[in-house]
């Protein structure tokens, strides 16, 4: 078994964000803190959560009330990680609004190669239901664990340990291929937004798949890692394309 190092000074990419969408379970809740304790992290985010704080959280938290307390609580995903440079969905669920799903071994090398300030977090979904493909969507990428297809789904706490656990191992870190500072999830968000406008505008989205199209496109620039002076370049250049079309009647598909 590979050995964890807990004495060893925290690197951002071992200490991420840990995000749960839609808790129902108190006592996972609680669980989830506890692994959070085990490996070192402090920052859990949540949203539109059951009561985090009832006794059943509080006694599967065992040692990590403290960090169970301290957890914030967000109206909504986007609002949850508006301030992370980079997402990671966990679902185990495929379908072409979900994107490539990474395998949990790879995580290490991607959070490896990005620069040293970025901020992480780990999304994680219902205990029934998981994710939505709107919630997924918003994340930069997605990732899973390969489990049986007859019983695949796992509980919440024993997700968020494995993940954790892959992190924690520690692989080298490569050379970062991003220059400059990371954008967060919310001015790429934005920048997503405007792209959007403007693709709609043209007529190059399909409305009976909107959503594909534009999956696509984020997935794509996801995947080359854009810097803040790269993101602000894209958006001057919707804004140019804007302007520019602001008078076109526009055309059919087709036409």
């Amino acid at each position: 078994m590979p050995k964890i190092d807990n004495t060893a000074s925290p690197d951002p990419f071992k200490l991420p964000v840990i995000v749960l969408c839609g808790p129902q379970v108190p006592g996972n809740v609680g669980a989830v803190a506890r692994a959070m304790a085990n490996f070192g992290l402090s920052d859990l985010r949540l949203v539109n959560p059951c009561d985090h704080l009832a006794d059943e959280a509080r006694m599967f938290a065992a040692g990590a009330v403290q960090l169970l307390e301290a957890a914030r609580i967000f109206p909504d995903l986007a609002a949850a990680i508006s301030d992370l440079q980079i997402t990671i969905a966990t679902t185990r669920r495929e379908g072409r609004l979900r994107g490539r799903l990474l395998d949990i071994t790879q995580l290490p090398a991607l959070l490896g190669s990005l620069p040293a300030d970025a901020k992480a977090g780990l999304v994680f979904g219902r205990e029934r239901s998981g994710l939505t493909s709107e919630e997924v969507a918003l994340c930069s990428h997605t990732a899973r664990v390969a489990t049986s297809d007859s019983t695949g789904s796992l509980n919440l706490a024993q997700a968020v340990v494995l993940f954790l656990y892959e992190l924690a191992r520690q692989p080298e870190r490569t050379a970062s291929e991003t220059e400059g500072e990371l954008p967060t999830q919310q001015e790429l968000g934005n920048m997503f937004a405007q792209m959007a406008t403007v693709l709609e505008r043209i007529a190059f989205l399909n409305p009976s798949c909107r959503e594909a199209g534009l999956n696509k496109l984020r997935r794509l620039i996801a995947r080359a890692h854009p810097d803040w002076n790269e993101v602000a370049l894209l958006r001057g250049l919707w804004s140019q394309l804007s302007w520019s079309i602001n008078d076109w009647r526009g055309r059919k598909r087709g036409g």
